[in-house]
């Protein structure tokens, strides 16, 4: 059995292009005792993997050059030699980007499709909804009729936080670009607003739509949306910093005179709580919880998902820089077979 894979060719120095990415062909080795054969079927992209490219010191590992790059992946059983697994079988698995893949039995997880379609385990059943279930309601900690704004909000994580704030009996304000994405917020994701950041009164629509300030900010972009935002928060404010997907592929700091001791001093005298955070680290108190709310949430529809489905392995690369451009509208996923 062969696997089409794309390595890391070399690290990028701003936006990763076409030269980031090598792709080679290999063969699998046979199977081992406990192990089973994967056809990747799914392919999920999301914006950490923009630091697995990086050298620099992080909470995970970089991926070296030449190594295939990491990724979650729902894949199918074509081999088996593991208890419990079958040809056929649709598991999650952190593959990454290639086309096959021979592992463990014990690492994966088995799906069931009459649940829910395969790929909401790499979006709201998945990471991202994890991701926003457990930095909202762990550090964010909503209270009814207070307001929650949340940047990114047409992403996977960003919508589920809006969508859980509302369950929690908060009011939700996200933050997105451009109209189409906007209008979505509000009439397919039930937010109360919904603003466009790239609008020129961007500003004076985030201070008509938080009369009464904000009370918690789930941060994804950071930029200019942060500084924006920050101008609003009230005091005792909560906010969870899950990315900042707006300075991955910076090159040199931005322009402009360094505001860190005006936001500090911010901080002190507002009692500002902010708290990064790396969702694994909730897995033990929130996992279960997760896995039963969530999914009757979907169910019921109280939680809605997107997303948007790129087809073929080779174009997993021009769809990754393109998401940190903002390009893609919901959970992006890539199509490998």
């Amino acid at each position: 059995m062969q696997t089409t894979q794309i390595l890391l060719a070399q690290r990028p120095v701003g936006e990763p292009d076409a030269a980031t990415f090598s792709t080679t062909t290999r063969s699998l080795p046979e199977l081992e005792e406990g192990q089973v054969a994967l056809a990747i079927r799914y392919l999920s992209l999301d914006p950490y993997m923009r630091g697995r490219l990086s050298a620099a010191k992080s909470y995970a590992a970089p991926v070296e050059i030449g190594d295939v790059m990491v990724g979650g992946t729902v894949g199918e059983v074509v081999e088996s030699r593991f208890d419990g697994l079958a040809p056929g079988d649709m598991v999650l698995s952190y593959s990454g980007w290639q086309s096959a893949d021979v592992v463990d039995g014990r690492h994966v997880r088995k799906l069931d499709p009459t649940l829910a379609p395969v790929t909401t385990a790499l979006g709201v059943l998945g990471m991202p909804g994890f991701t926003a279930y457990a930095g909202l309601l762990e550090i964010g900690r909503p209270k009814e009729g207070e307001t929650v704004v949340v940047a990114a909000a047409t992403g996977p994580v960003g919508s589920a936080v809006g969508q859980i704030a509302r369950i929690k009996g908060a009011r939700a304000v996200g933050i997105a670009g451009g109209p189409t994405k906007v209008r979505a917020l509000t009439e397919e994701f039930g937010f109360d607003a919904a603003l466009d950041h790239r609008a020129p009164d961007f500003r004076d629509q985030l201070k008509a739509a938080t009369p009464d300030g904000i009370d918690v900010y789930f941060e994804n972009v950071g930029g200019g949306v942060f500084d924006a935002v920050r101008r609003r928060l009230n005091t005792y404010a909560r906010i969870p910093v899950c990315g900042l997907v707006a300075n991955y592929n910076l090159t040199s700091q931005p322009e402009g005179p360094d505001q860190l001791a005006g936001f500090m001093g911010q901080v002190l005298t507002q009692s500002l709580t902010i708290r990064g955070f790396i969702q694994d680290e909730f897995t033990r108190s929130h996992g279960r919880d997760f896995v039963r709310e969530m999914g009757e949430w979907v169910a019921s529809g109280q939680v809605r998902y997107r997303e948007d489905v790129v087809e073929g392995l080779e174009n997993a690369g021009a769809a990754f820089a393109g998401m940190l451009r903002g390009d893609n509208f919901g959970k992006l996923v890539v199509k490998v077979s």
